[in-house]
């Protein structure tokens, strides 16, 4: 008898065995964690809306409210990020990214705690209900990228690649489930989050953001993010040169804000991130006066994600006037400079819906509807370097299938003409500093910038 054989043929049934249970484990932890990164999505949107109409309530009632609560609110955010919740601070699109780099897992479980994702989370909703102009999504984007990290170790997978993948799928699936448009997410996945978009990660993310946005559909129904608007553009050579302005000015202005807001060492900007490193909580509480009197001058508009103001725009029956885009602009960037927790992309798509006045006063034959979806994909193009995100991200909130091309070609213009301004997009110059900022890391971080490093370069 081959005993030898015997058990050559018992052991390799054996590993065929341990390799299905550990894919049907892998599959099992991308599942369940998709499922409650849709579930959570969603109550963070409630709590998010909750907040910021309780902050416009209160503040209709008493205009005095914003000079006291928003710097007050900015000062102590900025104080509470100072300890071990500082991993809390800014979009968290960053730390994501970041961590697909780091070979240490320390990173990766200080950033990705659960009562860090939980922080996370109540620290924006605060943040909106002391007028921030921020938004959720890039909050949803971390906190998703964490329950999905969180899963996958319970579940036993503990290699850096299959960390990566969770992350990548947990991050993808926060924001096809933030805007309840699963195409923009996986186009997310791709353009921002994973450098090594595989085959073998492909279908993990599909399912991850099919799942996630299964959640959103089966409890809210279908809905768009700013309704069945159907916009599409005619065929007018007018028409067509409003692609090309909204591409120029949403690239010029996306880059601006890139400038304004990345780290710089010399000059004004130099001194204001000096000051900001220097005196966090005393900066923050100057941030909010900045703000608050920004919402005075504004008539108040430029507080929390600008959703309203942007939806009353395309509706065709605005509520401000041509100078929103300029005080709402000022509004991101000075909220975001105080680092508190927060995304950009809600408040980015008020920016560039604030084109929309200029444009149909200019262009005949273009309303303000059409504008306003060009305006918003240049300029969310522009400031994150993701034009294919941008487009998918603008078609499927409005349902606008027919403004595929036009608004792909404004985020294609939007994009180069950013990077002409500011060559390192935003959320890879914000990973690169994280990663350098390291304790022990400042060499690896050097030679991820020069490529040296098995893996793709920030």
């Amino acid at each position: 008898m081959d005993t030898s054989g015997d058990h050559l043929a018992r052991r390799l049934k054996q590993l065929r065995q341990q390799r299905r249970f550990l894919a049907w484990r892998r599959r099992l932890a991308f599942w369940l964690g998709a499922l409650l990164v849709g579930l959570v999505a969603l109550a963070f949107a409630w709590l998010a809306d909750r907040a910021y109409a309780l902050f416009h309530q209160l503040g209709s009632q008493h205009p005095w409210l914003p000079w006291v609560l928003t710097p007050g609110g900015f000062a102590l955010l900025a104080w509470a990020t100072q300890g071990w919740l500082n991993k809390t601070r800014g979009s968290g699109i960053d730390k994501v990214i970041a961590l697909q780099y780091e070979p240490s897992s320390r990173l990766r479980n200080a950033a990705l705690a659960l009562p860090v994702a939980l922080a996370k989370m109540c620290m924006t909703v605060f943040a909106l209900f002391c007028g921030a102009s921020v938004g959720r999504e890039g909050p949803t984007v971390h906190i998703g990228a964490a329950l999905m990290y969180i899963f996958g170790r319970r579940l036993g997978l503990h290699t850096q690649r299959a960390c990566s993948d969770l992350i990548v799928a947990g991050g993808a699936a926060g924001i096809a489930a933030a805007f309840n448009a699963p195409l923009a997410g996986v186009a997310f996945a791709i353009e921002e989050l994973s450098p090594r978009f595989e085959k073998r990660l492909n279908g993990m993310v599909l399912t991850a953001v099919l799942i996630g946005g299964m959640v959103t559909l089966g409890l809210l129904g279908y809905y768009s993010y700013f309704g069945n608007l159907g916009a599409a553009l005619p065929l007018l050579e007018d028409a067509w040169l409003a692609v090309i302005l909204c591409g120029l000015a949403g690239g010029a202005l996306g880059g601006l804000y890139c400038r304004l807001v990345l780290p710089a060492s010399s000059g004004l900007l130099g001194l204001v991130c000096s000051a900001r490193r220097r005196h966090p909580v005393l900066f923050a509480a100057l941030c909010g006066l900045l703000l608050a009197a920004l919402g005075a001058c504004s008539g108040q508009h430029v507080f929390g994600t600008g959703y309203e103001e942007t939806r009353a725009l395309l509706d065709g029956s605005p509520e401000t006037g041509q100078s929103f885009i300029f005080w709402k602009f000022l509004a991101n960037v000075i909220s975001f400079l105080t680092g508190i927790p927060g995304g950009l992309f809600s408040p980015s798509l008020s920016v560039g819906a604030g084109m929309a006045p200029w444009l149909s006063s200019w262009i005949p034959g273009i309303d303000l509807q059409t504008a306003g979806l060009l305006g918003m994909a240049a300029y969310l193009s522009g400031v994150t370097a993701a034009p294919l995100t941008a487009t998918l991200i603008i078609v499927e909130m409005s349902h606008s299938p027919d403004m595929m091309l036009p608004i792909l070609g404004a985020s294609l213009l939007a994009n180069a003409v950013s990077g002409q301004i500011s060559p390192v997009p935003l959320y890879r110059a914000l990973a690169r500093q994280l990663l350098a900022e390291e304790p022990g890391n400042r060499p690896a971080a050097g030679a991820r910038e020069g490529g040296t490093h098995a893996g793709p370069a920030l």
